[in-house]
């Protein structure tokens, strides 16, 4: 029989465990609802919310829309603007600034013989729109501005000749507007007004403005934003400019979610949608979090709302997809590359707020485990498919489940060499491959991991991370040839190593488990070989003495922005003369590659060419997609324009 003392003892540490779990519930309950609140304030105000066109400016909340559209008297009409769009036919868009809230956009569209700017500045309800004539357009080219209601939103727009009222029926604010300017043509019924090309056109909202005060705001927000922006970054303006453009232009609203996301690019976004003439987009697993890192060098809330819309998209088996879409649409198979801790750890270590931590952990937490539950071999990590119950149905979300291909695409490097041949177990669903990449950032996931269960107060997870990434650090070490100074990935069939690598190969680095000797090693007789990783362009994914680097398609010998960056980090974790001076040449290399299409023309691109570092010398890499930008951001980084205390 049970003594009193120890009795009492038990019941109270099972009321202190009750209540420990109440106050985390309630800690999570106020953490969302801290994150709702955060969503609804920097939702509100113009700016070019819409997927559709960079030159539709919205208002939010109300949904009221002035859209930008071009005519030419053959009778052709465009009202979709997309930068780097590469359809026959389409505009071609060189990108100019853009604040993340609109306070500041600049843009050039060029289109059937129209070369038009597009500038904007906004504060709350007051928003100017200059167009404004780079040459002389076709003759009778029109301008329209076509005055929408969006997404089925309580607003109500009135347009009398040159002027224009706003209702929003929530709050019963009404916005008034004007353009100052001698229309061609105007049709109440569609509320659109028509203007001649070759004229400055000016659209004032919600005050009144004479065309030289119009000019005076429009100029004082480029010199607020632009200028103030030179001055605090300095020689390294231009990779920021790169960075933050990239990531203001592709800054959204969408209607489906309610949220104001950053997705990749806005034509990726249209061309997944269920319904492009909503909008709609895509949000991928590591483009976001990696995103998130670059935010959160100036901008706070979008850091988290980019951080937390990925993680909350985490499939009912309990990982990050792939992607995932409006209508829970999403990769149901397969993760991506478990980069989500290291994001969240840093915005974390630069902002210091514990609800953004409070909000995800349970979810990183999960995810940590299942890779460790569905992909384990041989103690080390394998990439995999697993097949699954369809909730929504779309032909090619089946294309590679449970086969090689699926856990090509869960790496993230979808036709690595690497993954060439090799054999696949359909009863583990993975491939019979340690794979060194995901191993180590698994390891870094749980270091990291195990850091915010110590800042939540969560002892035992804590001690459950650093045993299980413990464990793996261990077996990681069996991948180790110390003849050739090299992880390798290793056959879990034969048992032998694979000789095809990437940069994902020096990946250990992230994890800490190689010595400082290895380290150097590593470096010195593989990333700096000329004959494998390193040139005037790096780091190719492909090693240049490698059958497939000739390929120069997607993975196959390109140069993916974010593997610098992963490589970076890794290096980060040394501090060697010889390693300090390896990691200063990366990211000295990584800024002239970005700045090489950039201050030629403007675009960001999703892959470079490793020979002539052109990022436009092929069709499938996108021209404006924000990871480019972490080429830049390592710049940043290196120079100490990122908080070096939240890198890690």
């Amino acid at each position: 029989m049970m003594n009193k003392s120890l009795k009492s003892l038990l019941l109270i540490l099972i009321a202190v465990g009750v209540s420990c779990t109440k106050n985390a519930d309630i800690d999570k309950v106020a953490a969302q609802r801290h994150y709702e609140a955060m969503q609804r304030s920097i939702a509100q105000g113009w700016n070019t919310w819409d997927t559709r066109s960079v030159l539709r400016h919205v208002l939010l909340p109300c949904g009221a829309a002035i859209d930008l559209n071009l005519a030419s008297a053959d009778g052709k009409r465009e009202s979709r603007f997309f930068i780097g769009n590469r359809a026959e036919g389409a505009p071609r868009m060189r990108p100019g600034a853009h604040s993340y809230d609109g306070y500041y956009t600049d843009v050039t569209a060029e289109w059937n013989g129209f070369v038009l700017r597009v500038e904007s500045a906004a504060d709350s309800l007051t928003n100017v729109i200059i167009i404004t004539p780079q040459a002389e357009s076709a003759k009778n080219g029109k301008v329209i501005v076509s005055l929408k209601e969006l997404w089925q939103r309580a607003v109500w727009i009135r347009l009398k000749e040159n002027k224009f009222t706003i209702n929003t029926l929530i709050d019963t604010t009404a916005v008034n507007g004007e353009v100052l300017n001698d229309r061609v043509k105007f049709d109440a019924g569609k509320n659109e007004i028509a203007f001649s090309a070759n004229d400055t056109i000016i659209i004032t909202c919600g005050k009144s403005f004479t065309r030289e005060q119009a000019r005076a705001f429009v100029d004082d927000h480029y010199n607020n934003f632009v200028n103030k922006n030179r001055q605090k970054y300095g020689d390294c303006y231009d990779e920021y400019n790169a960075m933050q453009n990239v990531l203001g232009w592709d800054n959204i609203y969408d209607p489906t979610i309610n949220r104001v996301i950053t997705p990749v690019s806005r034509i990726w976004n249209v061309g997944w949608s269920n319904n492009p003439e909503l909008g709609g987009f895509v949000l991928f697993c590591w483009d976001t979090y990696f995103a998130s890192m670059m935010l959160s060098t100036d901008n706070k809330e979008l850091a988290y709302a980019n951080a937390v819309e990925i993680t909350r998209g985490i499939t009912e088996q309990g990982f990050v997809p792939n992607f995932y879409t409006e209508s829970n649409y999403k990769s149901r198979d397969r993760s991506q590359p478990p980069v989500g801790t290291l994001a969240v750890w840093n915005i974390y270590r630069k902002y210091g707020e514990k609800w953004f931590l409070e909000l995800l952990y349970d979810d990183l937490l999960r995810w940590n485990r299942w890779w460790d539950a569905n992909r384990r071999t041989d103690g080390l990590l394998c990439w995999g498919s697993t097949p699954f119950e369809p909730v929504t149905y779309r032909w090619w979300e089946f294309d590679g489940v449970n086969e090689t291909e699926g856990g090509a695409l869960e790496s993230g490097l979808d036709n690595s060499q690497m993954y060439d041949n090799i054999p696949y177990n359909k009863e583990t669903h993975q491939q019979m491959l340690n794979d060194v990449g995901l191993s180590s950032l698994y390891i870094m996931d749980c270091n990291l991991l195990a850091k915010i269960a110590d800042e939540l107060g969560q002892k035992s997870d804590a001690a459950e991370l650093r045993k299980r990434g413990g464990e793996y650090a261990g077996n990681l070490e069996k991948l180790w040839d110390e003849n050739r100074s090299f992880y390798y990935n290793k056959r879990t069939d034969t048992k032998e190593f694979s000789d095809r690598v990437s940069p994902t190969n020096f990946y250990p680095l992230l994890a800490n488990v190689p010595t400082v000797e290895q380290a150097e090693a590593m470096l010195q007789k593989h990333l700096l070989n000329p004959e494998e990783f390193w040139g005037e362009w790096v780091i190719p994914t492909t090693p240049r003495n490698d059958p497939a680097f000739a390929d120069n398609t997607y993975w196959r010998g390109r140069i993916w922005a974010p593997l610098n960056f992963l490589v970076y980090m890794g290096i980060r974790n040394y501090d060697a003369p010889a390693v300090n001076e390896v990691r200063s040449q990366l990211a000295e290399k990584s800024r002239n590659l970005l700045l090489k299409s950039w201050l030629t023309d403007g675009y960001v691109f999703e892959n470079y060419n490793s020979t002539t570092g052109q990022g436009d010398d092929v069709r499938n890499s996108d021209k404006f997609y924000h990871w480019g930008a972490l080429l830049g951001f390592i710049d940043l980084i290196e120079k100490g324009y990122y908080d070096h205390d939240a890198v890690e």
